[in-house]
């Protein structure tokens, strides 16, 4: 939110008190964290004693929840409102040292170190292994009052048919963080605008926009600098950004109410970034193998029964394209009646004989669901007459009609609400089913009153939280931790602990797959480990060549899945070169899976994302900053997808000797390249020295690995290298490789 006119002036019907000086500094014990800094910061500089009368005071407190991790809370009115914070399953006490005297504070947190400086003009800086990365200067905290009439720019404040607007409060904290010279910014969820965010204003707040759009489905307060440091904003209601688009040298956060949180999180380098703020709010399970396979779903709104769905499984069985889960979409219950649980008879006369007819198949299976009952539903009297579905406050049931008829939305702040729900969920896993999508959980509603009493405008952004870990625990419960998956939609911070999840309405174009992409890329900097999106777009029918061009995108990530909106997404409903294209990446990615599960494997161990962004991997690479239109897969396979008609396609590879896994082909990089690349290929390279695990097997993701293993060893190394593999029955092995052995 822009409360500035310039460099000088304010908004009309703005109101600005800045934290001029420290005026007091002193050791306390009063944090969550236990032993911290508090600092009285006047909004003036005081020069006598009559300057402390009828003057506010912010009120910032230092302390430490983890190491490398300094939380900074910032109040006008500490008794005034906040929307709370995140759960945070790493936060713990007594992490750093703690001195303060009149010559200044210094908080230690290891890694990070805060260092508040006495008296005028306000100075608090943040120092990772001793070199100054940021920090917070002159009318960077700021307490704002708006006028009813304020001419500010506020976001999306009228967007009411995302479930609610914007909350335009009357009061607000910011924080303005300096950015260096030559400094970018990444991150703040999945966002499908350009990757590097300098320049932008940025909404935190959870919208079904589709990817062609400003919005984003998983909004994440969380950003990272390519100079070391990252920083989360605890607190899950609107918070809007200011990337250098308000004050060019500096990235503005605000939130409505009296207080901001926030914490930076140490480096130096994006992946123990990574690795502290997902140590902090959560990370993956392990998923299941058999995930890693190709999804392929009766897409959106086709005409569909049990005839049609064996048809496209026996047809891809009979062409050599695998399979590993077939998806249910919306249809699989009748119209009108969306959710309840229920098989349209019409169309599945026989669910629990079709599902166990799927499994002898050797396939799983994944069914739609979503949060909302639909007034035609013979389960909304029932969630209603027991107070399960969200009120409005004359206590009424929340309904509109967009999506589905007279809907409700589950109340899941309500523990009966949510164990109602639960069980509807298990009464489908005892039928067959495996696992869930979990769509929607964005357009949730600001002008309601939830079962807790939460604050609705931080229930917006939380809610999807509460769905996916209702329906998380509920396969947890039933298939066992390292057997469950989501296939979801809608996420906050923390949401990476629930994987999987997809990116959301695209369209069936070259510009939307790039765009998809830079979303993934964007996930992937706040924290995701675990990413998919439908091959060929959603909403309209790709041409062939799309299709073709984005099969070898979508084959070449964690997971992969066929679907769309009003058409197929079976290969032959295209051309026979699509079958082709589909066979050769489908197999190449089971063959690829001792590498790609040992890759999931270690994102549950560290945060770090099997999708990776260039400057993951290469921070030190000054043209790595600006690259979204290629990634690595792991740490050892760069994949650039084609995104032309014509097979042409530009690129960058880093330094050293790099080597073509399609073709064989070594060349050495440092610098652009230009290849024009046939369907079914496009530059997919092999890291320099790479020791390589190769699989044996071409028609399932999930096999003993070690059955057949082959090493394949890439040149530009030297010496030896440990490569472990661990096959879905979870037997590891490390194998050592003498990187001079080049195999290729």
């Amino acid at each position: 939110m822009k409360f500035t006119d310039g460099f000088w002036q304010l908004r009309p019907g703005v109101t600005a008190l800045y934290a001029q000086e420290a005026y007091d500094i002193a050791e306390t014990t009063d944090t969550p964290d236990g032993r911290g800094i508090v600092i009285t910061a006047p909004t003036m500089v005081i020069a006598k004693r009559g300057d402390t009368l009828n003057r506010p005071v912010l009120t910032t407190t230092l302390s430490s929840p983890a190491e490398g991790v300094v939380r900074v809370r910032i109040a006008h009115h500490e008794g005034g409102h906040w929307h709370g914070g995140f759960g945070l399953p790493g936060a713990a006490s007594g992490a750093a040292s703690v001195s303060a005297s009149e010559a200044g504070g210094v908080l230690d947190a290891g890694s990070l170190v805060a260092r508040i400086a006495p008296g005028a003009p306000w100075d608090l800086s943040f120092e990772v292994d001793g070199r100054r990365v940021t920090g917070s200067g002159h009318k960077a905290q700021g307490y704002i009052r708006l006028a009813p009439d304020a001419q500010v720019d506020a976001g999306i404040v009228d967007n009411a048919r995302q479930g609610g607007s914007t909350p335009r409060g009357s009061v607000f904290v910011h924080e303005q963080l300096d950015l260096g010279v030559g400094e970018l910014i990444y991150g703040l969820g999945e966002r499908f605008g350009p990757l590097v965010k300098n320049g932008q204003s940025v909404d935190i707040w959870n919208a079904d926009g589709g990817t062609s759009s400003e919005q984003a489905y998983k909004s994440i307060p969380f950003h990272l600098s390519n100079r070391g440091y990252g920083v989360l904003v605890n607190d899950p209601g609107h918070v809007a950004y200011e990337i250098g688009s308000e004050s060019v040298e500096r990235v503005q956060f605000s939130v409505s109410g009296e207080v901001l949180e926030y914490f930076v999180i140490a480096g130096p380098t994006p992946k123990e970034v990574l690795g502290r703020y997902t140590a902090l709010t959560g990370r993956p399970p392990v998923v299941p193998a058999w995930s890693y396979g190709l999804w392929l779903s009766t897409s959106f709104t086709t005409d569909y029964d049990e005839q049609t769905v064996t048809s496209f499984i026996d047809e891809m069985a009979a062409r050599e394209l695998p399979v590993s889960v077939f998806h249910f979409d919306c249809f699989w219950m009748r119209e009108f009646n969306w959710t309840d649980f229920v098989w349209d008879s019409r169309v599945f006369p026989d669910p629990e004989g079709m599902l166990s007819r799927l499994h002898d198949k050797d396939l799983r299976v994944c069914v739609w669901i979503n949060p909302y009952i639909a007034q035609r539903s013979p389960l909304f009297r029932e969630a209603a007459d027991q107070g399960f579905l969200v009120r409005r406050a004359d206590g009424s049931v929340w309904q509109w009609d967009l999506w589905q008829a007279g809907m409700g939305l589950v109340d899941f702040t309500n523990p009966d609400a949510t164990a109602w729900y639960q069980g509807k969920l298990r009464g489908l896993i005892a039928q067959g089913v495996d696992c869930f999508k979990t769509d929607f959980g964005e357009r949730i509603p600001t002008e309601v009153v939830w079962a807790d009493r939460s604050d609705p405008a931080r229930m917006h952004n939380l809610y999807t939280d509460l769905y996916n870990r209702a329906v998380h625990d509920v396969l947890v419960e039933a298939r066992g931790a390292d057997d469950a998956v989501l296939f979801a939609r809608s996420a906050t911070a923390g949401g990476q602990s629930m994987p999987v999840h997809w990116g959301g309405d695209s369209t069936s174009t070259y510009a939307s797959m790039a765009e998809t992409l830079r979303g993934g890329l964007s996930l992937a900097l706040s924290g995701f480990a675990f990413w998919s999106h439908d091959i060929g777009g959603f909403e309209g029918t790709p041409d062939a060549g799309v299709f073709k061009r984005w099969t070898a995108f979508g084959l070449l990530g964690s997971h992969s899945r066929f679907h769309g909106s009003s058409s197929y997404r079976v290969p032959w409903a295209f051309d026979e070169e699509a079958v082709d294209v589909t066979r050769r990446f489908t197999h190449l990615k089971m063959q690829l899976m001792p590498y790609l599960y040992q890759q999931g494997i270690d994102a549950s161990r560290t945060g770090l994302p099997v999708m990776r962004p260039m400057q993951l991997e290469f921070p030190d690479d000054p043209a790595a900053g600006y690259l979204d239109r290629q990634y690595m897969l792991g740490a050892d396979l760069l994949v650039a997808p084609v995104f032309s008609e014509d097979g042409a396609v530009e690129f960058y590879l880093p330094e050293g000797e790099w080597t073509s896994l399609l073709s064989g082909e070594t060349v050495i990089g440092g610098g652009w390249r230009r290849e024009t690349h046939a369907f079914d290929s496009l530059p997919l390279y092999v890291r320099p020295g790479t020791a390589l695990p190769w699989g044996a097997r071409t028609d399932r993701p999930d096999y003993d690995y070690h059955d057949g293993l082959r090493l394949r060893v890439f040149p530009g190394g030297s010496g030896s290298a440990s490569v472990r593999v661990t096959s879905p029955d979870g037997r590891e092995r490390v194998y050592e490789v003498d990187l001079s052995e080049v195999t290729g």
